[in-house]
């Protein structure tokens, strides 16, 4: 199961567009400084270690690459800062990020094994879980190409339910559809909502189907502890 890796994704709904780095005061480039050096701290890491034995090693690799940046900017606050401020250091904060996640991508479409996808039974948890955060956090083109191939490996056990729920509502929010599974979040008044529903009245079921470990209120319960949002 991916959930550890889950939140850390759900709360944005569509990709960030590349952008030049906006300027920004001092006090809010060393807020947001952590999530760049983490993402630095860890390429030299893995630039110290041996070559990946294997493309799964090298796929686990870049699955922490992934992630490193988005663990580092979790806990950042930028309601600290002045309300013009906000806007320019959550876009500059995400830069690293974006230039990571586009840099990443590229990596793995020259790895989709010929089958289509990554197959969990093949790949372990691990590689193909980070092949699909890859992929989440690509672009919409990515998700509309992967999305079909996806659906039926969950019935199959080789793709994570939840994870999938999660592609298909992005894409259906960025196609102008609502939500399916409950699984984005958006900002109202600087707090976390849960996005509008294609159906209410049976989401649990949905959620079940697709194997999600809690109800729709516990999982939206989570982000009433995160900073105010931009």
């Amino acid at each position: 199961m991916l959930i550890g890796w889950i939140v850390a994704l759900a709360i944005v709904f569509s990709p960030m567009q590349a952008a030049p780095t906006p300027s920004i005061s001092p006090e809010a480039a060393a807020l947001i400084a952590p999530v760049g050096q983490a993402i630095e701290a860890e390429k030299a890491r893995q630039s110290a270690l041996p070559p990946p034995a294997d493309d799964r090693e090298k796929l686990e690799r870049m699955g922490v690459l992934d992630q490193v940046g988005r663990r580092a900017m979790n806990p950042i606050d930028l309601s600290v800062l002045p309300p013009e401020q906000r806007q320019p250091a959550m876009r500059a904060m995400w830069a690293p990020i974006k230039a990571m996640d586009d840099q990443l991508m590229v990596e793995l479409m020259t790895m989709v094994p010929e089958e289509g996808w990554f197959y969990r039974s093949q790949w372990g948890d691990q590689a193909a879980g980070a092949a699909f955060l890859i992929v989440q956090h690509s672009n919409v083109e990515a998700w509309r190409r992967f999305v079909p191939v996806l659906e039926p490996l969950v019935a199959t056990g080789e793709v994570d339910g939840p994870s999938y729920a999660l592609m298909f509502d992005r894409l259906a929010m960025n196609d102008g559809r609502l939500q399916r599974y409950g699984s984005q979040m958006t900002c109202v008044d600087g707090r976390w909502a849960l996005a509008p529903l294609e159906d209410s009245e049976n989401v649990e079921a949905l959620r079940q189907a697709m194997g999600f470990p809690e109800t729709l209120a516990e999982y939206t319960a989570r982000f009433d502890t995160y900073p105010p949002c931009a």
